[in-house]
């Protein structure tokens, strides 16, 4: 489960820097440059405006989600370390109990 949530964390923060790459372009272009969106296999002009508040939505979306993951992550991390802790809980006591059941022989 860690590893598929690490992945997809990978994946948002691709998409994040392409949609990064994205904004920077918009921002180099003049108001006068044209912005086309691929569509299937139609190129369409699109607004600028249009085209930035959209990058700036999934720019949006993809950091909540990364959010949520690395939230994910973090719990199966806390569950993990206390799965160690008991673990190494038991390993001691039983180490106790061999030890005082030694004592009594």
């Amino acid at each position: 489960e860690l590893d598929g949530l690490v992945e997809a964390r990978q994946k948002l923060e691709s998409q994040q820097q392409e949609n990064v790459g994205v904004q920077k372009e918009f921002n180099s272009l003049d108001d006068e440059s044209n912005i086309y969106k691929l569509i299937g296999p139609v190129l369409l002009k699109q607004d600028k405006n249009e085209a930035m508040m959209a990058v700036n939505g999934r720019l949006e979306f993809i950091e909540k989600e990364i959010k949520r993951i690395e939230g994910q992550i973090q719990e199966n991390q806390d569950k993990a370390d206390k799965k160690r802790a008991e673990v190494s809980f038991m390993v001691i006591v039983v180490g106790m109990l061999s030890v005082i059941g030694t004592d009594n022989s």
